[in-house]
């Protein structure tokens, strides 16, 4: 199977007037192309960094991180942010929607910084993802308007913008109620299904029913790395 992330002996530590804490130890890792992957632990097991190092927001202590393509400490801090809008698409627990852009504006912005999608088709690609995620009928909404399932399915087609080989989102059902919770990993699965690499950080109990792959982290190591029979 081709790889779209490669992690080789990497090391996350966090100085602290108490000594350095570890955030992820030694950790080696191989997600390849198309696999939904979750990965589970307590609070404090890693599972964020883990997360922010596979989208070069953080930078390993040591080791390497290679993800779509390219190796991440290679790169500058600008050289990652290119990285990042072309290859990566990012969802959080808190949506992060601008607040004073309608919906669909905030589904353009990465399309703006990446430059990748042409200035006159954005705003009926932002239309046209806000749609596939059912809620094209909210495009000139703000934000604030917005019920929390709705305003994460519109940061999912935010996330989309670019067309990203690889999603990575972090808690993206724990600011939702369980049905809508559930409608979101629906969502998630059906993007799987069309082929799209899917990293998720999550509590969700019953995620081994949608995904294919369930990583636990204990103190930032790997535990349990399971194939899930569907």
């Amino acid at each position: 199977m081709e790889r779209v992330i490669h992690l080789s002996d990497v090391l996350k530590t966090y100085p602290l007037s108490a000594g350095e804490v570890v955030a992820v130890d030694h950790l080696d890792l191989e997600i390849g192309v198309g696999e939904f992957v979750a990965i589970v632990g307590r609070s404090g097991s890693g599972k964020t960094t883990l997360l922010n190092l596979l989208a070069g927001i953080d930078r390993p202590t040591s080791g390497t991180v290679r993800a779509a393509g390219a190796d991440l400490g290679a790169l500058s801090e600008s050289g990652l942010a290119a990285w990042r809008g072309a290859n990566v698409g990012l969802v959080f627990q808190f949506f992060q929607l601008l607040p004073t852009l309608t919906v669909a504006e905030n589904v353009m912005l990465p399309m703006d910084f990446a430059g990748k999608i042409p200035i006159g088709e954005r705003r009926d690609r932002a239309v046209r993802l806000l749609t596939q995620v059912g809620i094209g009928d909210q495009a000139d909404k703000l934000p604030a308007t917005l019920s929390g399932g709705q305003q994460q399915r519109a940061a999912i087609a935010r996330a989309l913008a670019n067309d990203p080989p690889l999603l990575l989102a972090d808690e993206p059902t724990g600011n939702l109620d369980s049905a809508t919770a559930d409608a979101v990993l629906k969502l998630f699965a059906d993007l799987n299904g069309e082929g799209r690499t899917i990293v998720v950080v999550t509590h969700e109990r019953d995620i081994r029913s949608i995904v294919g792959r369930e990583i636990t982290l204990v103190d930032g190591r790997v535990v349990s790395d399971e194939g899930v029979r569907k």
